[in-house]
Formats: structure tokens, C-alpha cells, sequence
């Protein structure tokens, strides 16, 4: 057992090629992986996974991970955040994630656990769709590129962002949690 996940194995990480262990949870993301090569028209080289990220509030620090982050012309387009459970309750968390993740507003944000996806407007937070089909292909991004705004945030944003994902993610995470880690 690997925190409070059932390793039920080994298999081939999709993106990467390499071993890695045989969870539900990787089943679920080893899933999304493929829909976004397969389905969604994006090349392997512009998905990174398990992105981690350091969050902070006060001297509290942690390290949370983003299921994906999908590029285009050098910029994270897409954040992923995979939870298992509630959709709903893990908006605002990665909303905040995707403040973070690049020194300006992450456009477009999918909250999925796996069976379920919700795609959210980076800026407002606004429900975009429902279903895996609601996210994007590469084409459609293409062909919303100019609308996207890629200006950076402020530094106060920034740190205030931070605390929502550290009181969301690492204050209220299980202590079996392999995903989060509190430094």
C-alpha cells in the first residue's frame, strides 16, 4: 500500500513510457491522459503530470500535486485537478492551483474525479461544461487563443490564492494522502 491507495501492480505510465504503480486513481488519470492524446488532438510533449507545486500560508508550507497542465505556445492553457469524491468541492482549490502554477491566470481549469469532469473559467470560476467532451481540443484552443489574457497577477493575489489551496489541500487533507506534504 502506497498512503491509502491499493496497489494492485505495476503499469506504463501513458505519457512517459515508464513503470509506475497500478492505482484506481492512476487507472483514472492513465484515462485522461489518453483522452487528451487521443480524443483531444494534444501531443504527449505538451501534457506534464503530476505537476508539483509549493503552497504557503504564513509559515505553513506544502507541496500539492496538479494531475496535468496542458501547453500551448509555451503556456499552461489547461490545469487538470484530479480528486477523488465531490466535483463542487474542489473548484475553489484549483482555481487557486491554477493562480499558481504560472505567473499569470491559467485560462481554463478541469475538476475531475475521474468519472466525471467540470471545466471552469480560470478568471471567474464559471461553469464552462460538464463531461469530458466539455474540454477543449487543441484546435479549439487554437482558435480561442486571442482571447485568452496572459497577463501576470499581482504578488498579493498570489499569496492569498496560495492560503486557499493550503487550507483546502494540505490543512484538510487525510494524513495517508501520498498527493499533498507538508513541509
Amino acid at each position: 500500500m502506497a498512503g491509502h491507495h491499493l496497489v494492485l501492480g505495476q503499469m506504463e505510465d501513458f505519457l512517459t513510457g515508464r513503470m509506475i504503480d497500478d492505482t484506481h486513481d492512476e487507472r483514472y488519470r492513465q484515462m485522461i491522459a489518453r483522452l487528451l492524446v487521443t480524443d483531444k488532438g494534444f501531443a504527449k510533449s505538451d501534457i506534464e503530470s503530476n505537476c508539483r507545486l509549493q503552497v504557503r500560508a504564513g509559515e505553513k508550507r506544502g507541496l500539492l500535486t496538479a494531475a496535468f497542465l496542458v501547453r500551448m505556445k509555451a503556456k499552461v492553457v489547461i490545469l487538470i485537478h484530479y480528486g477523488a469524491g465531490s466535483l463542487v468541492t474542489r473548484h475553489r482549490p484549483a482555481l487557486a492551483m491554477s493562480r499558481l502554477v504560472a505567473p499569470y491566470q491559467v485560462p481554463l481549469v478541469v475538476v475531475t474525479n475521474g468519472r466525471q469532469a467540470d471545466l471552469l473559467d480560470g478568471k471567474t470560476g464559471k461553469l464552462l461544461g460538464r463531461g469530458f467532451a466539455s474540454i477543449p481540443s487543441r484546435t479549439e484552443l487554437e482558435q480561442k487563443w486571442e482571447t485568452f489574457d496572459f497577463a501576470p497577477l499581482d504578488e498579493r493575489r498570489r499569496q492569498i490564492e496560495s492560503r486557499i489551496a493550503f487550507a483546502y489541500e494540505i490543512d484538510d487533507s487525510c494524513p495517508c494522502d501520498d498527493t499533498t506534504c507538508r513541509l
